[in-house]
């Protein structure tokens, strides 16, 4: 069984369930940084965000991107 740490946002009082180890993990996070759970989580949800408004993002961080890359026509291909 999984135990869930509750967190409330105070602004529009969104709940969120968070498992032990995320809770931990976020802990040493915010000390390490002198920064709030808070802080670290909407740090972490505002990258996220951005990442997925830009559908290129996942290639560029896995495979690089290449924007003036010219692939050939299939006509070019040898066909063996």
């Amino acid at each position: 069984m999984r135990s869930f740490y509750t967190l409330r946002c105070m602004s529009m009082r969104t709940q969120i369930y968070l498992t032990v180890e995320q809770r931990r993990r976020i802990d040493e996070l915010a000390s390490a940084e002198g920064i709030t759970m808070a802080e670290v989580i909407r740090s972490a949800l505002d990258g996220y965000l951005d990442e997925q408004a830009d559908p290129r993002s996942a290639l560029v961080a896995t495979f690089g991107w290449t924007p003036d890359l010219e692939v050939p026509s299939t006509d070019e291909w040898e066909r063996g």
